[in-house]
């Protein structure tokens, strides 16, 4: 390998060659500098493109888009506990559906809460009773759910369809409550487009002055 090491001289560098050098070796030697020359340009874009990639990592837009994917895959992934407050919610639509009060009365916590879509409707659970046994029940079906949850604490909302009312909004948050989750409040409303709102407002303010 010492011999050839004149093979890597820079550019404009002068080597020497003996003057009976045959044409066959000067072509040799030419080639063994051109695949020298080959490797080292290989090489260099190598390490081009590791830098390239190494600088792509560091950067911060990529790893603000990696932290956003994350964050939106963490809102979207449901843990035990999550999967079990969706189920208590899916059956309390069951329920009040079926207007099976022992069941849906079950899933509350004994302190709990219902608001519902009349601003005088803040009812506990034996105000809430009283209401809902003598009816034969309501149906809301699911459209959209989400959950958010902060220890033994879950607060939700969800869009719902109602056959009698049309879109409709749920809101309200479960305790854990002797490792069961139960519901502390219930908000049910009615969702007013923008396009309408005064409208809707204006005739809610003239019922309220009757």
């Amino acid at each position: 390998m010492l011999k050839d090491t004149h093979a890597f001289a820079v550019k404009g560098a002068t080597v020497n060659r003996p003057a009976n050098m045959s044409r066959a070796t000067k072509a040799s030697r030419a080639t063994n500098v051109n695949r020298a020359s080959l490797g080292l340009l290989l090489s260099a874009l190598m390490l081009g493109g590791l830098n390239v990639s190494a600088q792509a990592q560091d950067s911060p837009t990529q790893s603000a888009q990696t932290q956003d994917t994350q964050v939106q895959g963490a809102a979207t992934t449901s843990n035990p506990d999550q999967q079990a407050a969706a189920q208590v919610l899916d059956l309390l639509n069951q329920y009040s559906s079926d207007a099976d009060w022992d069941k849906y009365f079950a899933l509350y916590r004994k302190d709990g809460i219902f608001i519902g879509t009349d601003a005088s409707e803040r009812w506990g659970m034996a105000e809430f009773e009283h209401y809902s046994r003598p009816t034969k029940g309501w149906r809301y079906d699911l459209t959209e759910r989400h959950l958010i949850q902060h220890g033994d604490v879950i607060l939700f909302d969800e869009l719902l369809n109602s056959p009698a009312y049309g879109v409709s909004r749920g809101t309200g948050t479960l305790i854990k409550t002797d490792g069961n989750w139960k519901i502390a409040q219930y908000h049910l409303s009615f969702p007013i487009p923008n396009e309408i709102a005064k409208q809707i407002t204006a005739e809610i303010k003239a019922a309220n002055k009757q």
